[in-house]
Parts: C-alpha cells; sequence; structure tokens
C-alpha cells in the first residue's frame, strides 16, 4: 500500500451531472481556485467534447496557472480527444464500456472492438505527448478475464494510470479491494478507484480500494454526481488520513470552506447530519455527551473540529444535562448558581418535551428570566421595513436599522421577499460580522389566514461562530427578519463578550 495518496477530484464533471446543476465558467474557475487551495493532486474540469462552454471554462482553468493537474475527460473518439488537445489539455482521462451489458446495449460493440478502440485512443493520447488516464467503463461488471487483459492493452499501449470505475455503485468493500489486489498482480502502472454511492458505499469502496492498494481515488466534494453521488472527497481523505494512516496533499481545515461554497454554487443544501460538513457534525445535545465533551473532546468527538475548519456546538434540548446548558451560558457571560442552573434546565426540558426547537435565544431568555436579569441592550434594532413583491415586480426589501445608536437604510433584490429583506439587513450589518445564514425553516404555522408563522434559522459569522434564533408573527417576512435580527445580535454579543 503506498503512503501517500493522490486526490483526483471530478466535482466540476462527474459532480456537475447532477440533476439541476449547471456551472458557469466563472463558477468552475471559482471551484478550481478552491480546489487547488484545497489541495488535490487532480482537477477534472469537464468534457470539452460535450458543448462550447466546457471548452471555454477548461481553457480558462487551464491557463489559471493552478499548481494541480488538470484533466480532460474523452470518450476512445477522435474527435473528443481532439476537442481536450485543442483546449491544452495536459492530461486526458478516456473511457470505454467494458461490462458485457453496457458493451452490448451501449455501444453496440464486440470485446475485440472494445480492445481496438482502447488502444487506439491511449496510442493518440500519448503521441501528442500529455498524461493518459484509461477508465474501463463499469469495471465492477465486467468478466475478470477481459478486465484483466483491456487494462494491460491500455498499459502496453502507455496509459500512464488506469482507473477502475464501480459505475453503478454495485461493489462491496471486500470485493473492492479484492479486485485492486487481483489487478495489481497483473497491471504495473498505478491503479486508482472511482465509486457511485448508490447502496451508500462509495466511501468505503474508495478505502477498501487503497487497501487492496490503489494509490489515487476519485472524489467530488459533498459526494455530489449523478444518482446518489460519488465518493465525498472530505470523508474520503479524513478516512485515509485519521483511519488508514495515509498521507494526501489536502489541507483539511478547508475542507468545511470547500464545501459551503460547493453547495451554495450548485444550490444542494447538506443534510444537516452528513460526515464532517454537515451542520450537526460536531453538535452536541444528549447530556451525557456534552458533559463528556466539556471535560474532554475526545470522549465524543473522534478528531477535533478545527481539524476540518469547524467549531464544536452545544445545542440545548429536552436531552440537554446541566454541564452542556452551563458550558453555553458561560460563553455568553451568564454564572447561574447551583438552584438556577436547576431551574434553567428543567424549562428548556419543557420546551423541548412540547416539541419545539430550543435555539439559542431561547436559552438565553430562559436563564436572564430565571436569574432575574434585565435583557442585555440589542447592538441592532430594526426600526422600519418594506417589501414589495408581485407577478411582474422583482421582490424588493429596504430596511431601516440602528446599530449603537446609529441609523442605517438599505435596500436589495431578492428571489423572493424574504430573501430580498435578509440580503438588506446582512448589507448592512456585514461591515459588524459577515453573517451567513446556515439553515432556515418554518417550524409551526397555525391554522387560518391569520396563521402564525414560527421562523427557526441558523446564522454563522466569519470566525465560525454559529448561532440559533427565533421569530413569530402572522406575517412570514416579518418573522424571517426578526429571527435574522435576533441571530445577529447573538453573534455580535458573542464577538463583543470575547474581545
Amino acid at each position: 500500500m503506498a503512503d501517500y495518496i493522490r486526490i483526483f477530484d471530478t466535482t466540476l464533471r462527474d459532480g456537475e451531472q447532477t440533476p439541476g446543476v449547471s456551472f458557469t465558467p466563472e463558477q468552475k474557475l471559482e471551484i478550481a481556485y478552491q480546489l487547488d487551495r484545497l489541495g488535490v493532486d487532480t482537477i477534472e474540469a469537464g468534457f470539452p467534447a460535450a458543448s462550447r462552454g466546457e471548452q471555454q471554462a477548461f481553457k480558462e482553468i487551464v491557463k489559471a496557472g493552478l499548481k494541480a493537474e488538470i484533466c480532460a475527460l474523452t470518450r476512445t473518439l477522435k474527435d473528443d480527444i481532439d476537442a481536450a488537445l485543442k483546449c491544452d489539455a495536459p492530461y486526458i482521462h478516456t473511457f470505454i464500456s467494458t461490462s458485457e451489458v453496457q458493451m452490448k446495449h451501449a455501444l453496440g460493440m464486440t470485446t475485440n472492438q472494445v480492445l481496438e478502440a482502447t488502444v487506439r485512443a491511449v496510442e493518440y493520447i500519448k503521441d501528442h505527448g500529455v498524461i493518459c488516464e484509461f477508465s474501463p467503463m463499469d469495471a465492477t461488471r465486467t468478466k475478470f478475464p477481459f478486465l484483466r487483459e483491456v487494462c494491460m492493452a491500455a498499459e502496453e499501449a502507455g496509459a500512464d494510470r488506469i482507473n477502475i470505475p464501480d459505475t453503478v455503485g454495485i461493489m462491496s468493500p471486500q470485493g473492492m479491494e479484492d479486485l485492486i489486489r487481483r489487478l495489481k498482480q497483473f497491471v504495473n502502472v498505478p491503479l486508482s478507484v472511482h465509486c457511485h454511492n448508490d447502496f451508500g458505499l462509495a466511501v468505503a469502496n474508495s478505502l477498501a480500494g487503497v487497501a487492496g492498494g490503489a494509490s489515487q481515488v476519485h472524489v467530488t466534494v459533498n459526494g455530489i454526481g449523478e444518482r446518489a453521488g460519488n465518493a465525498a472527497l472530505e470523508e474520503v481523505v479524513m478516512g485515509l488520513h485519521l483511519i488508514y494512516g495515509k498521507k494526501t496533499g489536502i489541507n483539511t481545515r478547508l475542507l468545511y470552506a470547500t464545501s459551503r461554497l460547493v453547495s451554495q454554487l450548485t444550490g444542494i443544501i447538506l443534510q444537516p447530519n452528513k460526515a464532517i460538513v454537515g451542520e450537526n457534525a460536531f453538535a452536541h445535545e444528549s447530556g451525557i455527551h456534552t458533559r463528556g465533551v466539556t471535560v474532554e473532546p475526545l470522549t465524543f468527538e473522534p478528531f477535533s473540529p478545527e481539524v476540518v475548519g469547524r467549531r464544536r456546538r452545544l445545542q440545548a434540548g429536552k436531552l440537554s444535562g446541566k454541564h452542556g446548558i452551563r458550558a453555553e451560558l458561560e460563553e455568553a457571560g451568564l454564572y447561574p448558581t447551583e438552584s438556577q442552573l436547576k431551574r434553567i434546565v428543567q424549562r428548556v426540558k419543557e420546551l423541548g418535551d412540547k416539541g419545539k426547537t430550543v435555539t439559542d435565544a431561547d436559552l438565553l431568555a430562559i436563564a436572564r428570566t430565571v436569574m432575574g436579569e434585565v435583557e442585555e441592550e440589542k447592538i441592532v434594532k430594526l426600526t422600519d421595513f418594506a417589501v414589495t413583491t408581485g407577478i411582474r415586480v422583482i421582490p424588493t426589501a429596504s430596511v431601516k436599522i440602528v446599530i449603537d445608536g446609529k441609523e442605517y437604510i438599505a435596500a436589495e433584490t431578492g428571489v423572493g421577499p424574504v430573501d430580498a429583506a435578509i440580503k438588506a439587513i446582512q448589507k448592512i450589518t456585514n461591515r459588524l460580522a459577515n453573517v451567513r445564514l446556515t439553515e432556515y425553516r418554518l417550524e409551526a404555522l397555525t391554522g387560518g389566514s391569520d396563521a402564525v408563522a414560527e421562523v427557526i434559522i441558523k446564522v454563522e459569522d466569519d470566525e465560525g461562530n454559529v448561532v440559533s434564533a427565533r421569530g413569530a408573527r402572522e406575517d412570514i417576512v416579518m418573522a424571517s427578519v426578526e429571527a435574522m435580527i435576533n441571530g445577529i445580535n447573538k453573534l455580535l454579543l458573542k464577538k463583543r463578550k470575547k474581545s
């Protein structure tokens, strides 16, 4: 097993095959810069034969002077390869189906024709002096004798690397490890694995491939890709580093920032319990867990959240214990006595038993009531607000806000009135704290035309502080604005207490 494992990122190619995702050339370049800062070895930047936009984006990335290798995907067709060469591709990844079902129904080719196409393509690529990686598509459903034959033919034709794709995600970890181990007996060039997640095993199969001797893994940020997606870069990398003891070129402290960028540009919101980068990956509510992590983080965390650019978060709720709630309150500058803490915990549990989410603002309000304190002066106050929307009207919001006694006015447009209102608020408050809305949901709606909307949000600042807040009004837009103002106040108060 190699000590250093190459990370081949295909977010810009296979990741873009996610239904509903389409990057502009500018977005592709922005992601490429971030992937290069992250430290991936190869960026598969696109499929130049697909469109002029693909070619434009690929050329821009090649000209950007990145440290990572820039790779183009092609079929084993001369026209595809020529399109990549015209874009000055320094690295070409070419593929052809090798399983019986795909050769017969997708290609209409025999095994001999596939072998000939493979050799012809690899030789043509190498004749132009660029790096060549070959993939026998649907390798894990290909009969081993033919898989071995086509891989050896590609190697003999000059392929620099051979990739083994689990195209429809049907492999088991044991099967993938065994397959790579068997192929290494016949193939001398480096092997890589490209695993899909149809059975939720893409990361496990990728790591198993490394255990079998693969020295490169194909991944996408957040595991995006067609159908159930690909092996997630952040999960593969952390597994390699901390479970398998392998090295990569990845700066793990940039994993979260990279995940956020891709999520933002694709519009794909991550599930809260997503490993490594999900909003709840380092959040604790259970009393046993919060007590453990406040004393010794390793009791309930496999590694420090700072390693991947995150911060630990304690969440108040019906499962909370006094250690976690005490820690949250002390971070906010509140130091209840034992009897006060007991009453605070009880009231938090009562709120949780009613099915309510206990936000950070709720916890502080409960604590101040129990402790008999006057609520702190708010840094940000909303004094006026207006919104316009309609069929032929771009949703626009204007807000008037007082910050530390000084009045500010701003207006913004958005995809809807809530989006416009939040953007207008951020336009003013970003000079104090670069605030990002990470979660927004309607928690409860009563019946009737005069229904009360309850909005729960989570916001995060540029230092990684995350807080939750609530707003409840008959008007959903007003409830959203109220929640946003509450969240920003909580973040700013937290910042000032630390300074």
